[in-house]
Protein backbone atom coordinates (compact mmCIF):
# COMPACT_ATOMS: atom_id res chain seq x y z
CA UNK A 1 0.00 0.00 0.00
CA UNK A 2 1.57 3.37 -0.77
CA UNK A 3 2.02 5.70 2.14
CA UNK A 4 3.39 9.26 1.91
CA UNK A 5 6.95 9.67 3.52
CA UNK A 6 6.71 11.42 6.68
CA UNK A 7 8.33 14.98 7.07
CA UNK A 8 7.93 15.05 3.14
CA UNK A 9 9.73 18.36 2.47
CA UNK A 10 6.98 20.88 0.25
CA UNK A 11 9.08 23.54 -1.81
CA UNK A 12 6.18 25.14 -4.02
CA UNK A 13 7.68 24.97 -7.35
CA UNK A 14 4.99 27.99 -8.57
CA UNK A 15 1.57 29.03 -8.84
CA UNK A 16 0.22 25.30 -8.40
CA UNK A 17 -3.34 25.81 -10.08
CA UNK A 18 -1.63 27.87 -13.27
CA UNK A 19 0.47 24.56 -13.36
CA UNK A 20 -2.62 22.00 -13.15
CA UNK A 21 -3.89 24.24 -15.92
CA UNK A 22 -1.20 24.24 -18.14
CA UNK A 23 -0.34 20.57 -17.51
CA UNK A 24 -4.65 19.95 -18.05
CA UNK A 25 -4.44 22.03 -21.77
CA UNK A 26 -1.24 20.21 -22.91
CA UNK A 27 -3.12 16.83 -22.48
CA UNK A 28 -6.39 18.18 -23.83
CA UNK A 29 -4.40 19.20 -27.14
CA UNK A 30 -2.70 16.01 -27.40
CA UNK A 31 -5.85 13.73 -26.45
CA UNK A 32 -8.04 15.39 -29.33
CA UNK A 33 -4.84 15.04 -31.73
CA UNK A 34 -5.06 11.08 -30.85
CA UNK A 35 -9.26 10.84 -30.85
CA UNK A 36 -10.24 12.68 -33.86
CA UNK A 37 -8.16 10.99 -36.73
CA UNK A 38 -10.86 8.12 -35.73
CA UNK A 39 -14.03 9.65 -36.49
CA UNK A 40 -12.72 11.36 -39.53
CA UNK A 41 -11.69 7.86 -40.89
CA UNK A 42 -14.26 8.10 -43.68
CA UNK A 43 -12.83 11.23 -45.07
CA UNK A 44 -9.21 10.13 -45.13
CA UNK A 45 -10.54 7.07 -46.87
CA UNK A 46 -12.15 8.84 -49.27
CA UNK A 47 -9.27 11.65 -49.41
CA UNK A 48 -6.38 9.41 -49.98
CA UNK A 49 -8.27 6.98 -51.70
CA UNK A 50 -7.11 3.99 -49.15
CA UNK A 51 -8.59 0.75 -47.99
CA UNK A 52 -9.46 0.71 -44.04
CA UNK A 53 -6.51 -1.52 -43.65
CA UNK A 54 -4.63 1.68 -44.51
CA UNK A 55 -6.23 3.90 -42.36
CA UNK A 56 -5.51 1.68 -39.66
CA UNK A 57 -2.42 1.85 -40.12
CA UNK A 58 -2.39 5.74 -39.76
CA UNK A 59 -4.40 5.14 -36.48
CA UNK A 60 -1.47 2.61 -35.23
CA UNK A 61 1.08 4.55 -36.16
CA UNK A 62 0.44 7.17 -33.25
CA UNK A 63 0.59 4.81 -30.35
CA UNK A 64 3.42 2.30 -32.10
CA UNK A 65 5.55 5.44 -32.29
CA UNK A 66 4.93 6.65 -29.21
CA UNK A 67 5.36 3.24 -27.62
CA UNK A 68 9.00 2.64 -29.33
CA UNK A 69 10.15 6.60 -28.43
CA UNK A 70 9.20 6.13 -25.38
CA UNK A 71 11.29 3.29 -24.19
CA UNK A 72 14.58 5.74 -25.95
CA UNK A 73 13.60 8.64 -24.01
CA UNK A 74 13.69 6.75 -20.88
CA UNK A 75 16.97 6.32 -21.49
CA UNK A 76 17.74 10.31 -21.34
CA UNK A 77 14.91 12.05 -19.96
CA UNK A 78 15.87 12.60 -16.31
CA UNK A 79 19.14 14.64 -17.47
CA UNK A 80 17.39 17.72 -18.35
CA UNK A 81 15.23 20.33 -16.89
CA UNK A 82 11.33 19.26 -16.78
CA UNK A 83 10.01 22.47 -18.22
CA UNK A 84 12.89 22.40 -21.15
CA UNK A 85 11.89 18.79 -22.07
CA UNK A 86 8.46 19.89 -21.93
CA UNK A 87 9.05 22.47 -23.78
CA UNK A 88 10.56 20.82 -26.36
CA UNK A 89 8.91 18.36 -26.69
CA UNK A 90 5.33 19.83 -26.99
CA UNK A 91 6.70 21.72 -29.67
CA UNK A 92 7.79 18.72 -31.61
CA UNK A 93 4.22 17.88 -31.16
CA UNK A 94 2.81 21.36 -32.20
CA UNK A 95 5.02 21.49 -35.31
CA UNK A 96 4.32 17.89 -36.19
CA UNK A 97 0.15 18.74 -35.71
CA UNK A 98 0.64 21.37 -38.55
CA UNK A 99 2.37 19.00 -40.70
CA UNK A 100 -0.35 16.81 -40.61
CA UNK A 101 -2.98 19.74 -41.60
CA UNK A 102 -0.63 21.00 -44.40
CA UNK A 103 0.08 16.99 -45.67
CA UNK A 104 -1.70 16.07 -49.11
CA UNK A 105 -0.24 12.48 -49.72
CA UNK A 106 -0.85 9.26 -47.55
CA UNK A 107 2.56 8.66 -47.08
CA UNK A 108 3.26 12.12 -45.80
CA UNK A 109 0.28 12.48 -43.43
CA UNK A 110 1.79 9.08 -42.45
CA UNK A 111 4.74 9.99 -41.79
CA UNK A 112 3.46 13.20 -40.13
CA UNK A 113 1.06 11.21 -37.60
CA UNK A 114 4.10 9.34 -36.70
CA UNK A 115 6.38 12.32 -35.63
CA UNK A 116 3.44 13.67 -33.73
CA UNK A 117 2.80 10.17 -31.74
CA UNK A 118 6.31 9.98 -30.63
CA UNK A 119 6.11 13.53 -29.19
CA UNK A 120 2.76 13.32 -27.84
CA UNK A 121 3.37 9.73 -25.95
CA UNK A 122 6.41 11.49 -23.97
CA UNK A 123 4.54 14.22 -23.50
CA UNK A 124 2.01 12.14 -21.51
CA UNK A 125 4.89 11.12 -19.25
CA UNK A 126 6.48 14.79 -18.61
CA UNK A 127 3.17 15.59 -17.39
CA UNK A 128 2.96 13.03 -14.66
CA UNK A 129 6.67 13.44 -13.95
CA UNK A 130 6.10 17.58 -13.57
CA UNK A 131 2.65 16.67 -11.03
CA UNK A 132 5.08 13.54 -9.19
CA UNK A 133 7.89 16.09 -9.00
CA UNK A 134 5.99 19.58 -8.41
CA UNK A 135 3.41 18.50 -6.07
CA UNK A 136 3.55 16.56 -2.49
CA UNK A 137 1.94 13.45 -2.08
CA UNK A 138 -1.03 14.01 0.45
CA UNK A 139 -2.35 16.38 -2.39
CA UNK A 140 -1.17 14.83 -5.55
CA UNK A 141 -4.60 12.76 -5.83
CA UNK A 142 -6.13 16.05 -6.23
CA UNK A 143 -4.16 17.59 -8.92
CA UNK A 144 -3.87 14.53 -10.93
CA UNK A 145 -7.66 14.21 -11.50
CA UNK A 146 -7.71 18.29 -12.22
CA UNK A 147 -5.14 17.18 -14.95
CA UNK A 148 -6.92 14.02 -15.90
CA UNK A 149 -10.38 15.89 -16.94
CA UNK A 150 -8.40 17.07 -20.16
CA UNK A 151 -9.34 13.79 -21.38
CA UNK A 152 -13.27 14.46 -20.42
CA UNK A 153 -12.85 17.67 -21.66
CA UNK A 154 -11.56 16.24 -25.38
CA UNK A 155 -13.88 13.62 -25.14
CA UNK A 156 -16.92 16.29 -24.62
CA UNK A 157 -16.26 19.27 -26.29
CA UNK A 158 -13.03 19.02 -28.43
CA UNK A 159 -13.14 15.74 -30.78
CA UNK A 160 -17.02 17.81 -31.22
CA UNK A 161 -15.42 20.65 -32.08
CA UNK A 162 -13.16 19.27 -34.15
CA UNK A 163 -15.59 17.25 -36.21
CA UNK A 164 -17.59 20.64 -36.52
CA UNK A 165 -14.52 22.33 -37.67
CA UNK A 166 -13.95 19.68 -40.27
CA UNK A 167 -17.20 19.62 -41.36
CA UNK A 168 -17.73 23.09 -42.25
CA UNK A 169 -14.78 24.59 -43.79
CA UNK A 170 -12.19 21.17 -44.18
CA UNK A 171 -10.51 18.23 -42.32
CA UNK A 172 -7.19 20.27 -42.55
CA UNK A 173 -8.75 23.21 -40.32
CA UNK A 174 -8.76 20.79 -37.36
CA UNK A 175 -5.46 20.33 -37.37
CA UNK A 176 -4.58 24.03 -37.34
CA UNK A 177 -6.93 24.79 -34.81
CA UNK A 178 -5.58 22.07 -32.32
CA UNK A 179 -1.45 23.18 -33.69
CA UNK A 180 -2.81 26.99 -32.83
CA UNK A 181 -3.60 26.47 -29.44
CA UNK A 182 -0.90 24.14 -28.61
CA UNK A 183 1.09 26.92 -30.03
CA UNK A 184 -0.65 29.39 -27.68
CA UNK A 185 0.22 27.29 -24.92
CA UNK A 186 3.64 26.46 -25.58
CA UNK A 187 3.97 30.32 -25.08
CA UNK A 188 2.76 30.56 -21.85
CA UNK A 189 4.89 27.66 -20.84
CA UNK A 190 7.73 28.71 -21.60
CA UNK A 191 6.42 32.44 -19.84
CA UNK A 192 5.10 31.00 -16.64
CA UNK A 193 6.41 27.95 -15.88
CA UNK A 194 9.56 28.56 -14.14
CA UNK A 195 12.83 25.85 -13.98
CA UNK A 196 12.09 22.28 -12.46
CA UNK A 197 14.95 20.93 -12.08
CA UNK A 198 14.65 20.03 -8.13
CA UNK A 199 15.59 16.41 -9.62
CA UNK A 200 18.91 17.28 -10.42
CA UNK A 201 20.24 18.24 -7.08
CA UNK A 202 23.02 15.76 -5.75
CA UNK A 203 24.18 12.79 -7.89
CA UNK A 204 21.24 10.80 -8.39
CA UNK A 205 20.41 10.76 -12.39
CA UNK A 206 21.98 8.04 -13.69
CA UNK A 207 23.98 9.52 -17.23
CA UNK A 208 24.08 6.04 -18.68
CA UNK A 209 21.30 4.71 -20.35
CA UNK A 210 21.85 1.14 -19.76
CA UNK A 211 21.98 1.60 -16.43
CA UNK A 212 18.47 3.81 -16.65
CA UNK A 213 16.70 0.61 -17.95
CA UNK A 214 18.66 -1.46 -15.91
CA UNK A 215 17.59 0.11 -12.89
CA UNK A 216 14.32 0.38 -13.61
CA UNK A 217 13.34 -3.42 -14.11
CA UNK A 218 15.78 -4.45 -11.60
CA UNK A 219 13.94 -2.67 -8.82
CA UNK A 220 11.00 -4.90 -7.76
CA UNK A 221 8.36 -2.32 -6.62
CA UNK A 222 8.74 -0.31 -9.91
CA UNK A 223 8.38 -3.97 -11.81
CA UNK A 224 5.44 -4.38 -9.77
CA UNK A 225 3.76 -0.19 -10.69
CA UNK A 226 4.76 -2.23 -14.84
CA UNK A 227 2.81 -4.96 -14.02
CA UNK A 228 -0.47 -3.17 -12.33
CA UNK A 229 -0.17 -1.02 -15.42
CA UNK A 230 -0.93 -3.64 -17.59
CA UNK A 231 -3.38 -5.56 -15.61
CA UNK A 232 -5.30 -2.37 -14.43
CA UNK A 233 -5.13 -1.70 -18.88
CA UNK A 234 -6.82 -5.11 -19.66
CA UNK A 235 -9.57 -4.59 -16.90
CA UNK A 236 -10.22 -1.23 -18.39
CA UNK A 237 -10.11 -0.90 -22.18
CA UNK A 238 -10.78 -4.05 -23.09
CA UNK A 239 -14.60 -3.85 -22.97
CA UNK A 240 -14.32 0.06 -24.28
CA UNK A 241 -13.68 -0.65 -28.37
CA UNK A 242 -16.91 -2.55 -28.53
CA UNK A 243 -18.79 -0.28 -26.11
CA UNK A 244 -20.34 1.97 -29.08
CA UNK A 245 -21.47 -0.79 -31.45
CA UNK A 246 -22.43 -3.02 -29.04
CA UNK A 247 -24.66 -0.27 -28.16
CA UNK A 248 -25.83 0.54 -31.80
CA UNK A 249 -26.26 -3.19 -32.97
CA UNK A 250 -27.45 -5.22 -29.90
CA UNK A 251 -29.79 -1.93 -28.61
CA UNK A 252 -30.30 -0.02 -30.49
CA UNK A 253 -28.52 3.56 -30.52
CA UNK A 254 -28.81 5.77 -33.75
CA UNK A 255 -25.28 6.64 -35.14
CA UNK A 256 -26.39 10.44 -33.28
CA UNK A 257 -27.36 8.80 -30.21
CA UNK A 258 -24.41 7.35 -29.67
CA UNK A 259 -22.56 10.49 -28.70
CA UNK A 260 -25.03 10.72 -26.08
CA UNK A 261 -22.51 8.04 -24.64
CA UNK A 262 -19.23 10.47 -24.48
CA UNK A 263 -21.39 13.36 -23.78
CA UNK A 264 -23.19 12.28 -20.77
CA UNK A 265 -19.97 9.82 -19.73
CA UNK A 266 -17.50 12.50 -20.04
CA UNK A 267 -19.42 15.97 -19.08
CA UNK A 268 -19.90 13.55 -15.65
CA UNK A 269 -16.18 12.62 -15.15
CA UNK A 270 -15.11 16.46 -15.47
CA UNK A 271 -16.72 17.41 -12.25
CA UNK A 272 -16.08 14.12 -10.19
CA UNK A 273 -12.84 13.35 -11.17
CA UNK A 274 -11.10 15.48 -8.88
CA UNK A 275 -13.45 14.81 -6.23
CA UNK A 276 -12.02 11.33 -6.53
CA UNK A 277 -8.56 13.01 -6.34
CA UNK A 278 -9.85 14.22 -2.68
CA UNK A 279 -11.41 11.43 -1.83
CA UNK A 280 -7.63 9.54 -2.57
CA UNK A 281 -5.66 12.35 -0.74
CA UNK A 282 -7.93 11.90 2.19
CA UNK A 283 -8.43 7.73 2.49
CA UNK A 284 -5.96 6.75 0.89
CA UNK A 285 -4.95 6.20 -2.63
CA UNK A 286 -5.34 2.12 -2.44
CA UNK A 287 -8.13 2.33 -0.59
CA UNK A 288 -10.03 4.67 -2.88
CA UNK A 289 -8.84 2.57 -5.72
CA UNK A 290 -10.20 -0.20 -4.06
CA UNK A 291 -13.22 0.98 -3.82
CA UNK A 292 -13.86 2.28 -7.44
CA UNK A 293 -12.98 -0.42 -8.61
CA UNK A 294 -15.66 -2.75 -6.77
CA UNK A 295 -17.90 -0.22 -8.95
CA UNK A 296 -16.63 -0.82 -11.86
CA UNK A 297 -16.91 -4.70 -11.43
CA UNK A 298 -20.77 -4.04 -11.12
CA UNK A 299 -20.60 -1.43 -14.57
CA UNK A 300 -17.98 -3.96 -16.73
CA UNK A 301 -20.84 -6.94 -15.91
CA UNK A 302 -24.12 -4.21 -16.69
CA UNK A 303 -22.37 -3.15 -19.68
CA UNK A 304 -21.41 -6.81 -21.17
CA UNK A 305 -24.26 -7.87 -20.55
CA UNK A 306 -27.21 -5.47 -20.89
CA UNK A 307 -30.50 -6.59 -23.00
CA UNK A 308 -32.74 -3.89 -23.33
CA UNK A 309 -34.72 -1.27 -25.45
CA UNK A 310 -34.35 1.75 -23.06
CA UNK A 311 -31.98 4.42 -23.94
CA UNK A 312 -32.25 6.05 -20.73
CA UNK A 313 -30.73 3.08 -18.88
CA UNK A 314 -28.25 1.84 -21.08
CA UNK A 315 -26.83 4.96 -20.84
CA UNK A 316 -27.60 5.12 -17.05
CA UNK A 317 -24.82 2.23 -17.36
CA UNK A 318 -22.67 3.51 -19.39
CA UNK A 319 -21.87 6.86 -17.81
CA UNK A 320 -21.36 4.48 -14.22
CA UNK A 321 -18.42 3.13 -16.03
CA UNK A 322 -17.26 6.47 -17.56
CA UNK A 323 -17.59 7.62 -13.82
CA UNK A 324 -16.00 4.76 -11.62
CA UNK A 325 -13.46 3.53 -14.42
CA UNK A 326 -11.72 6.74 -15.02
CA UNK A 327 -12.32 7.73 -11.20
CA UNK A 328 -10.08 4.09 -10.06
CA UNK A 329 -7.66 5.51 -12.23
CA UNK A 330 -6.58 8.84 -10.71
CA UNK A 331 -5.29 7.33 -7.29
CA UNK A 332 -3.95 4.04 -9.51
CA UNK A 333 -1.57 6.54 -11.40
CA UNK A 334 -0.61 8.41 -7.85
CA UNK A 335 0.32 5.53 -6.55
CA UNK A 336 2.32 4.66 -9.75
CA UNK A 337 4.03 8.26 -9.75
CA UNK A 338 5.10 7.35 -6.14
CA UNK A 339 7.01 4.38 -6.67
CA UNK A 340 10.22 6.01 -7.84
CA UNK A 341 12.32 8.97 -6.33
CA UNK A 342 12.18 12.47 -8.62
CA UNK A 343 15.86 12.20 -9.83
CA UNK A 344 14.42 8.75 -12.01
CA UNK A 345 10.63 9.65 -12.35
CA UNK A 346 10.98 10.36 -15.69
CA UNK A 347 12.69 7.86 -17.25
CA UNK A 348 9.98 5.34 -15.26
CA UNK A 349 7.32 7.33 -16.54
CA UNK A 350 8.22 6.79 -20.11
CA UNK A 351 8.74 3.35 -19.98
CA UNK A 352 5.12 3.06 -17.67
CA UNK A 353 3.58 5.20 -20.84
CA UNK A 354 5.07 2.49 -23.28
CA UNK A 355 3.94 -0.46 -21.21
CA UNK A 356 0.50 1.68 -21.13
CA UNK A 357 0.24 2.13 -25.27
CA UNK A 358 1.52 -1.49 -25.33
CA UNK A 359 -1.53 -2.76 -23.15
CA UNK A 360 -3.57 -0.81 -24.72
CA UNK A 361 -3.43 -2.19 -27.98
CA UNK A 362 -3.76 -5.99 -26.54
CA UNK A 363 -6.30 -5.36 -25.00
CA UNK A 364 -8.21 -4.27 -28.47
CA UNK A 365 -6.98 -7.32 -30.20
CA UNK A 366 -8.33 -9.60 -27.22
CA UNK A 367 -11.57 -8.32 -27.32
CA UNK A 368 -11.43 -8.19 -30.92
CA UNK A 369 -10.32 -12.10 -30.94
CA UNK A 370 -13.50 -12.47 -28.23
CA UNK A 371 -16.31 -10.72 -29.93
CA UNK A 372 -18.12 -12.28 -33.14
CA UNK A 373 -21.13 -10.87 -35.21
CA UNK A 374 -24.09 -12.59 -35.33
CA UNK A 375 -26.16 -13.50 -39.01
CA UNK A 376 -28.52 -10.14 -37.81
CA UNK A 377 -25.16 -7.99 -37.57
CA UNK A 378 -25.79 -7.90 -33.48
CA UNK A 379 -22.33 -9.13 -31.51
CA UNK A 380 -22.23 -11.97 -29.42
CA UNK A 381 -19.55 -12.84 -26.90
CA UNK A 382 -19.01 -9.74 -25.34
CA UNK A 383 -19.94 -10.84 -22.21
CA UNK A 384 -16.79 -12.90 -21.95
CA UNK A 385 -14.97 -9.81 -22.46
CA UNK A 386 -16.39 -8.30 -19.73
CA UNK A 387 -15.26 -11.67 -17.22
CA UNK A 388 -11.82 -10.95 -18.53
CA UNK A 389 -11.93 -7.29 -17.51
CA UNK A 390 -13.54 -8.25 -13.93
CA UNK A 391 -10.94 -10.76 -13.32
CA UNK A 392 -7.96 -8.26 -14.21
CA UNK A 393 -9.76 -5.71 -12.03
CA UNK A 394 -9.75 -8.12 -8.69
CA UNK A 395 -6.00 -8.61 -10.15
CA UNK A 396 -5.26 -4.80 -10.17
CA UNK A 397 -7.16 -4.48 -6.42
CA UNK A 398 -4.51 -6.86 -5.26
CA UNK A 399 -1.16 -5.30 -6.85
CA UNK A 400 -2.84 -1.94 -5.72
CA UNK A 401 -2.01 -2.89 -1.99
CA UNK A 402 1.69 -3.95 -2.69
CA UNK A 403 2.58 -1.10 -4.32
CA UNK A 404 5.31 0.98 -2.02
CA UNK A 405 6.11 4.52 -1.70
CA UNK A 406 9.54 5.86 -1.75
CA UNK A 407 9.52 9.61 -1.25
Amino acid sequence: MVKPALNAPETPVMNEKLLLFLLAMVQFTHIIDFMIIMPLGKQFMQLFDISPQQFSVIVSAYALSAFAVGFLSAMYIDRFDRKKALAFTYLGFTLGTFACGLADDYYIFLAARSITGAFGGVLSALVLSIIGDAIPLKRRGQAMGVVMTAFSAASVVGVPAGLYLAASFSWRTTFFVIGGIAAVVLVLIFFFIPALNRHLEGNGVQRNPFRVMGNIFKDGNQRMALLFTTILMLGHFTIIPFIAPYMQLNIGFSDHQVTYIYAVGGTLTIFLLPFFGRLADRFGHARVFTFASLGALASIYAITNLDTASIALALTVTSSFFVVASGRNVPATTMVTSVVRPESRGSFMSVRTSINQMAMGLSSFVAGLIVQENADGSLVDYEYVGYIAIVMSLLAVALAWRLKAVE
